[in-house]
Protein backbone atom coordinates (compact mmCIF):
# COMPACT_ATOMS: atom_id res chain seq x y z
CA UNK A 1 0.00 0.00 0.00
CA UNK A 2 2.95 2.20 0.97
CA UNK A 3 4.27 1.82 -2.52
CA UNK A 4 0.80 2.44 -4.44
CA UNK A 5 0.43 5.69 -2.12
CA UNK A 6 4.14 7.00 -3.06
CA UNK A 7 3.67 5.84 -6.86
CA UNK A 8 -0.02 8.02 -7.04
CA UNK A 9 2.36 11.05 -5.55
CA UNK A 10 4.78 10.64 -7.92
CA UNK A 11 2.55 10.71 -10.91
CA UNK A 12 0.08 13.55 -9.62
CA UNK A 13 3.23 15.57 -9.46
CA UNK A 14 4.42 14.94 -13.27
CA UNK A 15 0.63 14.96 -14.69
CA UNK A 16 -0.24 18.33 -12.54
CA UNK A 17 3.06 20.03 -13.37
CA UNK A 18 2.28 19.34 -16.87
CA UNK A 19 -1.38 20.34 -16.80
CA UNK A 20 -0.43 23.50 -15.17
CA UNK A 21 2.41 24.59 -17.15
CA UNK A 22 0.78 24.09 -20.21
CA UNK A 23 -3.11 24.05 -19.52
CA UNK A 24 -4.09 20.45 -20.90
CA UNK A 25 -2.64 17.00 -21.10
CA UNK A 26 -2.39 15.50 -17.50
CA UNK A 27 -4.88 12.91 -18.48
CA UNK A 28 -2.30 11.16 -20.96
CA UNK A 29 0.04 11.36 -18.32
CA UNK A 30 -1.69 10.07 -15.54
CA UNK A 31 -4.63 7.43 -16.64
CA UNK A 32 -1.44 5.28 -18.40
CA UNK A 33 0.92 5.14 -15.39
CA UNK A 34 -1.49 5.39 -12.82
CA UNK A 35 -2.68 1.47 -14.19
CA UNK A 36 -0.05 0.30 -13.65
CA UNK A 37 -0.59 0.06 -10.16
CA UNK A 38 -4.41 1.01 -9.76
CA UNK A 39 -7.41 -0.59 -11.84
CA UNK A 40 -8.50 1.50 -14.99
CA UNK A 41 -11.90 1.98 -13.15
CA UNK A 42 -9.96 3.82 -10.46
CA UNK A 43 -7.04 5.78 -12.16
CA UNK A 44 -9.70 7.27 -14.46
CA UNK A 45 -12.43 9.04 -12.09
CA UNK A 46 -9.23 9.91 -9.94
CA UNK A 47 -7.32 11.34 -12.82
CA UNK A 48 -10.49 13.79 -13.55
CA UNK A 49 -10.62 14.32 -9.87
CA UNK A 50 -7.49 15.82 -10.01
CA UNK A 51 -8.15 18.20 -13.41
CA UNK A 52 -11.29 19.48 -10.97
CA UNK A 53 -9.08 20.37 -8.26
CA UNK A 54 -6.49 21.73 -10.68
CA UNK A 55 -8.91 23.60 -12.79
CA UNK A 56 -10.34 25.26 -9.87
CA UNK A 57 -7.22 26.55 -8.45
CA UNK A 58 -5.73 27.98 -11.64
CA UNK A 59 -9.34 30.18 -12.55
CA UNK A 60 -9.21 31.15 -9.04
CA UNK A 61 -5.77 32.23 -9.18
CA UNK A 62 -6.01 33.63 -13.52
CA UNK A 63 -9.85 34.47 -13.11
CA UNK A 64 -8.47 37.79 -15.19
CA UNK A 65 -7.06 36.30 -17.83
CA UNK A 66 -9.74 33.86 -18.97
CA UNK A 67 -11.62 34.86 -22.21
CA UNK A 68 -14.69 33.90 -20.75
CA UNK A 69 -17.05 34.44 -23.83
CA UNK A 70 -14.41 31.67 -26.40
CA UNK A 71 -14.90 29.60 -23.23
CA UNK A 72 -18.42 29.04 -23.51
CA UNK A 73 -18.68 28.80 -27.07
CA UNK A 74 -16.19 26.33 -26.95
CA UNK A 75 -18.13 24.61 -23.99
CA UNK A 76 -21.35 24.88 -25.75
CA UNK A 77 -20.15 23.44 -29.41
CA UNK A 78 -18.29 20.46 -27.80
CA UNK A 79 -21.79 19.35 -26.32
CA UNK A 80 -23.10 17.88 -29.70
CA UNK A 81 -19.74 16.56 -30.44
CA UNK A 82 -19.18 14.33 -27.31
CA UNK A 83 -22.11 11.80 -28.10
CA UNK A 84 -20.41 11.39 -31.71
CA UNK A 85 -17.06 10.87 -29.91
CA UNK A 86 -18.78 8.22 -27.32
CA UNK A 87 -20.32 6.27 -30.40
CA UNK A 88 -17.01 6.23 -32.54
CA UNK A 89 -15.14 4.75 -29.13
CA UNK A 90 -18.37 2.20 -28.73
CA UNK A 91 -19.02 1.27 -32.56
CA UNK A 92 -16.22 2.72 -34.83
CA UNK A 93 -13.15 0.05 -35.35
CA UNK A 94 -10.60 0.92 -32.76
CA UNK A 95 -7.70 0.49 -35.12
CA UNK A 96 -8.83 3.28 -37.58
CA UNK A 97 -10.04 5.62 -35.22
CA UNK A 98 -6.61 5.56 -33.23
CA UNK A 99 -4.73 5.49 -36.39
CA UNK A 100 -6.82 8.52 -37.75
CA UNK A 101 -6.99 10.55 -34.97
CA UNK A 102 -3.11 10.48 -34.35
CA UNK A 103 -2.57 10.96 -38.07
CA UNK A 104 -4.34 13.80 -37.99
CA UNK A 105 -2.58 15.55 -34.55
CA UNK A 106 0.50 14.90 -36.15
CA UNK A 107 0.55 16.25 -39.58
CA UNK A 108 -0.95 19.26 -37.68
CA UNK A 109 1.48 19.44 -34.86
CA UNK A 110 4.00 19.25 -37.97
CA UNK A 111 2.70 21.76 -39.88
CA UNK A 112 2.42 24.14 -37.24
CA UNK A 113 5.76 23.95 -36.01
CA UNK A 114 7.70 24.14 -38.98
CA UNK A 115 5.32 27.13 -40.64
CA UNK A 116 6.01 30.70 -40.34
CA UNK A 117 2.65 31.90 -41.24
CA UNK A 118 -0.60 30.75 -39.82
CA UNK A 119 -4.31 32.26 -39.71
CA UNK A 120 -4.73 34.45 -37.00
CA UNK A 121 -8.42 35.62 -35.50
CA UNK A 122 -8.32 39.40 -34.25
CA UNK A 123 -10.94 38.36 -32.68
CA UNK A 124 -13.94 35.21 -31.84
CA UNK A 125 -15.22 33.46 -34.85
CA UNK A 126 -18.30 31.93 -34.65
CA UNK A 127 -17.30 29.44 -37.17
CA UNK A 128 -14.20 28.54 -35.94
CA UNK A 129 -15.76 28.30 -32.43
CA UNK A 130 -17.90 25.79 -33.69
CA UNK A 131 -15.14 23.58 -35.34
CA UNK A 132 -12.97 23.37 -32.33
CA UNK A 133 -15.34 23.38 -30.26
CA UNK A 134 -17.42 20.42 -31.85
CA UNK A 135 -14.29 18.66 -32.64
CA UNK A 136 -12.62 18.94 -29.22
CA UNK A 137 -15.97 17.49 -27.96
CA UNK A 138 -15.31 14.59 -30.37
CA UNK A 139 -12.03 13.60 -29.52
CA UNK A 140 -12.72 14.25 -25.81
CA UNK A 141 -15.83 11.42 -26.36
CA UNK A 142 -13.51 8.98 -28.36
CA UNK A 143 -10.52 9.38 -26.33
CA UNK A 144 -10.41 12.30 -23.60
CA UNK A 145 -8.19 14.29 -26.06
CA UNK A 146 -10.55 17.12 -25.65
CA UNK A 147 -6.85 19.60 -26.13
CA UNK A 148 -5.75 19.62 -29.72
CA UNK A 149 -8.69 21.77 -31.09
CA UNK A 150 -8.60 23.65 -28.25
CA UNK A 151 -4.63 24.56 -28.60
CA UNK A 152 -5.53 25.42 -32.72
CA UNK A 153 -8.26 28.06 -31.84
CA UNK A 154 -6.07 29.20 -28.70
CA UNK A 155 -3.22 29.56 -31.37
CA UNK A 156 -5.08 31.19 -34.26
CA UNK A 157 -6.48 33.89 -31.78
CA UNK A 158 -3.08 33.97 -30.56
CA UNK A 159 -3.81 34.21 -26.95
CA UNK A 160 -0.50 34.42 -24.45
CA UNK A 161 0.55 31.36 -22.36
CA UNK A 162 -1.01 33.06 -19.63
CA UNK A 163 -4.50 33.27 -21.43
CA UNK A 164 -4.35 29.93 -22.98
CA UNK A 165 -3.85 28.02 -19.99
CA UNK A 166 -6.31 29.73 -17.83
CA UNK A 167 -8.82 29.96 -20.71
CA UNK A 168 -8.58 25.76 -20.77
CA UNK A 169 -8.91 25.59 -17.63
CA UNK A 170 -12.82 27.81 -17.64
CA UNK A 171 -12.94 25.16 -20.44
CA UNK A 172 -11.89 21.62 -18.76
CA UNK A 173 -14.13 22.99 -15.40
CA UNK A 174 -17.62 21.97 -16.40
CA UNK A 175 -16.76 19.43 -18.53
CA UNK A 176 -14.89 17.70 -15.80
CA UNK A 177 -17.87 17.94 -12.97
CA UNK A 178 -19.97 16.62 -16.01
CA UNK A 179 -17.61 13.66 -16.34
CA UNK A 180 -17.61 13.37 -12.18
CA UNK A 181 -21.38 13.31 -12.54
CA UNK A 182 -21.35 10.79 -14.75
CA UNK A 183 -18.55 8.34 -12.70
CA UNK A 184 -20.63 8.83 -9.88
CA UNK A 185 -24.01 7.76 -11.67
CA UNK A 186 -21.99 4.43 -12.96
CA UNK A 187 -20.69 3.96 -8.97
CA UNK A 188 -17.22 4.43 -9.67
CA UNK A 189 -16.98 7.29 -7.22
CA UNK A 190 -16.08 4.70 -4.86
CA UNK A 191 -14.25 5.76 -1.43
CA UNK A 192 -10.75 4.28 -2.74
CA UNK A 193 -11.23 6.79 -5.48
CA UNK A 194 -11.71 9.76 -3.22
CA UNK A 195 -8.46 8.14 -0.77
CA UNK A 196 -6.51 8.18 -3.43
CA UNK A 197 -7.42 11.70 -4.48
CA UNK A 198 -6.78 13.07 -0.84
CA UNK A 199 -3.21 10.98 -1.27
CA UNK A 200 -2.32 13.06 -4.69
CA UNK A 201 -3.24 16.64 -2.60
CA UNK A 202 0.40 16.97 -1.14
CA UNK A 203 2.20 16.51 -4.52
CA UNK A 204 -0.43 18.22 -6.81
CA UNK A 205 -0.59 21.72 -4.74
CA UNK A 206 2.87 22.28 -4.98
CA UNK A 207 3.26 20.40 -8.88
CA UNK A 208 0.33 23.83 -9.39
CA UNK A 209 2.31 26.22 -8.60
CA UNK A 210 5.59 25.31 -9.82
CA UNK A 211 4.12 24.95 -13.14
CA UNK A 212 2.12 28.11 -12.87
CA UNK A 213 5.55 30.09 -12.27
CA UNK A 214 6.88 28.18 -15.80
CA UNK A 215 4.31 29.05 -17.72
CA UNK A 216 4.62 32.88 -17.13
CA UNK A 217 8.15 32.75 -18.03
CA UNK A 218 7.31 30.92 -21.59
CA UNK A 219 6.74 34.15 -24.06
CA UNK A 220 3.87 33.06 -27.03
CA UNK A 221 6.40 32.00 -29.55
CA UNK A 222 8.21 29.35 -27.21
CA UNK A 223 5.09 28.23 -25.71
CA UNK A 224 3.04 27.40 -28.70
CA UNK A 225 6.51 25.27 -29.64
CA UNK A 226 6.74 23.25 -26.82
CA UNK A 227 2.60 22.78 -26.68
CA UNK A 228 3.06 21.26 -30.53
CA UNK A 229 5.51 18.96 -29.58
CA UNK A 230 3.73 17.73 -27.17
CA UNK A 231 0.64 17.14 -29.03
CA UNK A 232 3.04 15.17 -31.50
CA UNK A 233 4.28 13.21 -28.86
CA UNK A 234 0.37 12.11 -28.30
CA UNK A 235 -0.48 12.02 -31.30
CA UNK A 236 2.73 9.05 -31.56
CA UNK A 237 1.39 7.36 -28.63
CA UNK A 238 -1.97 7.13 -30.14
CA UNK A 239 -0.82 5.32 -33.19
CA UNK A 240 0.97 3.06 -31.04
CA UNK A 241 -1.72 1.93 -29.21
CA UNK A 242 -3.24 1.90 -32.97
CA UNK A 243 -0.36 -1.29 -33.28
CA UNK A 244 -0.03 -2.56 -30.00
Amino acid sequence: MDSIFFYILLTSFIATLVRSTFGFGESLVAVPLLIQFIPVETAVPLSVLLSIFIALVVVAQDHRKIHFNSAKWLILFAIPGIPLGLALLVYGNDFLVKLGLGMLILFYSVYSLFEKKSLELKKDNMFWLFACGFFSGVFGGAYGLNGPPLVVYGNMRKWSSKHFRATLQAYFLPASILGVAGYAVKGLMTAEVFTYFLVSLPAAIPALFLGRYLNHKLNSDSFFRYVYFGLALIAGYLVYTAFA
